[in-house]
């Protein structure tokens, strides 16, 4: 390793690097109540997370080192290349940056932002009018911000997984399913049989492929 270089430490980067992301997705979600603020929170909590253990401190590497080195004897776990887990694990020659799992979790972080933007373009037009979504993303699934959350963080996960961010994850899926639950029921109550025929043809995550979408 070059010690010239260090792979941690590197504080400027963690700040920058979760600044960029947060404010990103904040430019794409606006949340505006207090139950899209602690969705958002935890979406950031998650971003930082990473990026602490991506330039920062490597927690998990530090939690694991014993088991990497006895496993892996040739591993020099202080490079940034070692931090990329799922690659030394699968036993992955070469840069990691060109490995499968890096390269999907690029498509999952585009299409992660992608869906976002989409969805709250659709969202803010129909909060304007005080109309039902379900144009765009909408006509496909129910809650396309909460799945464009989940892409974006899955996409994480392939590049860098970590302790912490593996565990907050299955957390993130429960907060979510019970945020888009509470949010139906506000609708239901707003716009009534609008909503239960909106509902009844568009799935809530997973959408129907070769399904025609609810007509709007």
């Amino acid at each position: 390793m070059n010690h010239d270089q260090p792979a941690y430490g590197l504080w400027t980067l963690v700040i920058f690097n979760s600044a960029i992301f947060i404010m990103f997705a904040y430019s794409f979600f606006k949340p505006a109540t207090a139950r899209d603020w602690r969705t958002f929170g935890a979406f950031s909590a998650f971003i930082v997370a990473l990026f602490v253990e991506m330039y920062g401190f490597p927690l998990t590497i530090y939690l694991l080192s014993g088991w990497l080195q006895s496993k892996y004897p040739g591993l020099d776990i202080l490079t940034h290349d070692a931090g990329h887990l799922w690659s030394t694990l699968l036993g992955e020659k070469g840069d990691p940056h060109f490995g499968a799992l890096h390269i999907a979790s690029y498509i999952f972080l585009g299409l992660g932002f992608y869906l976002l933007s989409n969805a709250w373009n659709v969202l803010y037009h129909a909060q304007r009018r005080h109309t039902l979504a379900t144009a765009g993303p909408y006509a496909r699934i129910r809650h396309p911000q909460y799945v464009a959350f989940v892409l974006i963080l899955l996409g994480f996960l392939f590049q860098w997984p970590t302790l912490l961010t593996l565990l907050m994850f299955p957390i993130l899926l429960v907060m979510y399913g019970r945020l888009a639950v509470t949010e139906e029921a506000e609708m239901r109550y707003q716009f009534g049989a609008e909503f239960e025929e909106y509902a009844k043809h568009t799935p809530r995550f997973f959408p129907r492929f070769g399904q025609q979408p609810l007509s709007t």
